[in-house]
C-alpha cells in the first residue's frame, strides 16, 4: 500500500503531481485553490524530482508557459479557480488546436464574474462545451473525494498523452478544502526527451534529428481547406474519446425508481439523500458522473427505460441538466435542483426537491 496522508484536496493534487513525475507546474494563486501552489512552493519538488514550479505573473502567462512546455513534450500542469480559468481560455484553445497534452485543474468558486470564494459547480458549460473559441473539447474528470483528487492526476496525464489533448480536473471548493485520508501513489520518474519520443512519438519540439523534418507546433493555419481537414481530425479524436473514455459510478440503480444524477461534492450529498429516501421506502439510486466529457449519455438513456424519473443535482442554476435531458430523450421526466452563488444544498433539500419535482410531478 502507498503512503497514507491526511490532506486537503488541493494539497493532494500538488503531492500527486510531484509523484506523477510531472516536469513542471505554472500557476497563479486564487482562492479556493491557492494551496496547490503553496504546497508546491513549500515542498520544493525541484529538490525531490527536478520538477519546475513557477508562480507566473498572471493566469494568462501561466497557461502560455504550459503551452510552451507541452510543446516540448513535457508533463506539465496548471491550476486555478473560475475567474482564473476564464483568463486561461485563449491559451487552452491554442493548446487544444495544437494537439498538446497538459492537465488543467479548476477548483470552482461561485460566479459569474469574481463572484465568491465559496464552492460552486457553475463552470460545467465552460469546461465541457469548449470554453474558448473554436470547435474543441477537453476531457473532463470530476473527483468526489480527496483520494480521487490524487488519483485523477495520474489518470489525467495518461489521457492527455494518449490523445494529445488538454485534460481538466474539475473540482470545487468543497473537495479542494476538505481534509480526508488519502493513499498516495508511488513516485514515478520523470522522463527524458528520448523516453518521451520512445513512449509517445516524435511530435515534440525536442530538437531536429537527421532522420526527420523539423517539428512545427502551432494552432494557426491560413489555408481554410487544411484547417477544415485539421478540424475533421480533431472531431474524429473527440468521437474516439466518447467511445472509449466514459466513466461513471452507478449506486443502487438496479432497482431504483428514481435516479439522482450528480458529480463531485453534489454526488456525495446525494448519497445521504438516497439513504433518507430509501428509509422512507422510496427507491432512489445515484448515477455519479466521473467524466463530464465524454458524457455517459448511452448509459443514462438505458436507465431511462426502467426508471420513473431523474433529478439532476448540481451547484448551478442548471447546466448539466441539459445533457441529462438529451440523454433521457423524453422517456421520463428529468428535472433540475440546484443551489448557486456559493450555497451548498443539504440532503434534506434534495429529497424534498425529488418528492416535489419528480415523484409528485
Amino acid at each position: 500500500m502507498g503512503e497514507i496522508k491526511l490532506m486537503k484536496g488541493n494539497e493532494a493534487i500538488a503531492e500527486a503531481a510531484i509523484r506523477s513525475g510531472a516536469d513542471a507546474y505554472f500557476g497563479y494563486p486564487i482562492t479556493p485553490q491557492s494551496e496547490v501552489i503553496e504546497y508546491l512552493m513549500i515542498e520544493r519538488p525541484e529538490n525531490r524530482t527536478g520538477m519546475v514550479v513557477l508562480q507566473a505573473e498572471s493566469e494568462i502567462a501561466a497557461i502560455n508557459m504550459v503551452y510552451g512546455a507541452a510543446g516540448a513534450g513535457k508533463k506539465v500542469l496548471t491550476s486555478s479557480s473560475s475567474p482564473g480559468v476564464s483568463l486561461k481560455q485563449e491559451g487552452i484553445s491554442y493548446i487544444a488546436g495544437s494537439e498538446l497534452p497538459c492537465v488543467i485543474v479548476n477548483v470552482v468558486r461561485g460566479g459569474p464574474g469574481l463572484g465568491t470564494i465559496q464552492p460552486s459547480q457553475a463552470d460545467y458549460f465552460q469546461s465541457t462545451k469548449g470554453g474558448g473559441h473554436g470547435d474543441y473539447r477537453l476531457l473532463v474528470l470530476a473527483p468526489a473525494s480527496v483520494q480521487e483528487m490524487a488519483d485523477f492526476v495520474n489518470e489525467a496525464f495518461d489521457l492527455a498523452f494518449k490523445y494529445r489533448n488538454p485534460v481538466m480536473i474539475l473540482s470545487d471548493g468543497v473537495i479542494g478544502q476538505m481534509m480526508e485520508k488519502v493513499v498516495m501513489p508511488e513516485q514515478k520518474e520523470r522522463l527524458s526527451d528520448d523516453e518521451v519520443i520512445k513512449r509517445y512519438g516524435d511530435w515534440a519540439t525536442v530538437g531536429k534529428s537527421k532522420s526527420r523534418e523539423r517539428n512545427i507546433i502551432t494552432s494557426l493555419e491560413l489555408d481554410p481547406y487544411k484547417q477544415e481537414a485539421h478540424n475533421h481530425k480533431l472531431q474524429a479524436k473527440y468521437k474516439k474519446m466518447e467511445e472509449n473514455e466514459v466513466r461513471y459510478e452507478a449506486i443502487n440503480c438496479e432497482d431504483a425508481d428514481y435516479i439522482i444524477v450528480a458529480y463531485g461534492s453534489s454526488a456525495r450529498i446525494a448519497q445521504k439523500t438516497m439513504t433518507l429516501a430509501r428509509a422512507k421506502g422510496i427507491k432512489v439510486g445515484i448515477f455519479r458522473l466521473i467524466t463530464l466529457f465524454p458524457f455517459p449519455k448511452n448509459e443514462i438513456n438505458a436507465l431511462a427505460d426502467k426508471a420513473k424519473g431523474f433529478l439532476a443535482v448540481e451547484m448551478s442554476a442548471g447546466q448539466m441538466i441539459e445533457d441529462v435531458r438529451l440523454a433521457v430523450n423524453g422517456k421520463v421526466p428529468a428535472e433540475h435542483f440546484g443551489r448557486y452563488g456559493g450555497v451548498i444544498h443539504s440532503p434534506e433539500e434534495v429529497l424534498e426537491a425529488l418528492e416535489q419535482k419528480i415523484i409528485g410531478g
